[in-house]
């Protein structure tokens, strides 16, 4: 009896389907295994690769963005995981995996659960990577919560790049992210415009903007305006980095009143054990 004769639960069972349905498996395996060696050759990973496809666990890390204050533990759903506890201004953790679904986050002083500002994440999903940063708030403490769905096309060496406000002296900003060798924004759009208080740009939910690895400066403005009230020097932005450029108060209880007096953090997304970056505002000195 040929296979198509077989009854459909034979057919099922039958040697030739299993065969077939291995060398499926095996050509899946092998097409994926082939896309992170040209990954790889290109500076991505293998992490990237499953991230793309949606396979990896969620992962979730936190930044440390109150100028002057204390060392903070990162909680999730009630405890802080390994590696994210005693936490220092400027500090950013190494990404630990989290479990899909609902997730609480939030941050208290070194050593305690008392919650000093909480968050959620309402769908935590596999392949997204999630940021949450401690900044400071109006009246107080404040949180931060970016959702990065890791869009990144799987033979991209680009870097990639958000903006998020963790300055509630500087309600709305525009950054320019621009060639060190021009820097008028004269006659450009900004390349994150509108960044709230509290909000990323590109937001939450969204992919981040890509651009080629080379030597930049970064300009914030109010928004709408063409007056910096940030300028950094020159810096190099590398292929495959994954930034988080983040305003911050200037330094300082009487300067984190004043109106625009900010600085910018450079973040460093990854397993790479890397603070902050505070950038130097060539127009103040600062």
């Amino acid at each position: 009896m040929s296979p198509k004769q077989l009854p459909a639960y034979q057919w099922a069972q039958s040697p030739n389907m299993k065969q077939v349905n291995t060398m499926k498996m095996i050509r899946t395996m092998a097409a994926v295994v082939a896309v992170a060696s040209v990954l790889s050759a290109c500076g991505g990973g293998s992490d990237d690769v499953g991230k793309e496809l949606g396979l990896t666990n969620p992962e979730i890390h936190f930044i440390h963005a109150i100028p002057s204050g204390p060392a903070v533990d990162f909680l999730v759903n009630g405890s802080a995981p390994s590696g994210q506890n005693n936490v220092s201004y400027k500090g950013v953790t190494n990404f630990t995996n989290i479990n899909s679904g609902a997730t609480t986050v939030a941050y208290a002083a070194t050593g305690t659960t008392t919650e000093l500002a909480s968050g959620n994440f309402p769908n935590v999903a596999k392949g997204h990577e999630y940021t949450v940063l401690a900044l400071p708030g109006l009246t107080g403490t404040d949180i931060g919560l970016v959702d990065d769905p890791f869009d990144k096309g799987l033979l991209s060496n680009s870097a990639r790049v958000r903006g998020f406000n963790a300055s509630a002296n500087s309600t709305n900003l525009d950054l320019y992210l621009v060639q060190a060798t021009n820097t008028s924004i004269t006659s450009v759009s900004p390349t994150m415009a509108g960044v709230a208080f509290k909000n990323a740009v590109p937001a939450s939910g969204q992919d981040s903007i890509y651009v080629s690895g080379g030597q930049y400066v970064l300009i914030a403005t109010t928004a709408g305006s063409k007056t910096p009230i940030f300028q950094s020097q020159s810096f190099t932005l590398s292929n495959n980095a994954d930034w988080l450029v983040t305003s911050v108060p200037t330094a300082g209880a009487i300067s984190q009143l004043v109106p625009n007096q900010i600085q910018l953090l450079i973040a460093q997304n990854g397993n790479t054990n890397t603070p902050s970056v505070e950038l130097t505002n060539t127009l103040t000195g600062q």
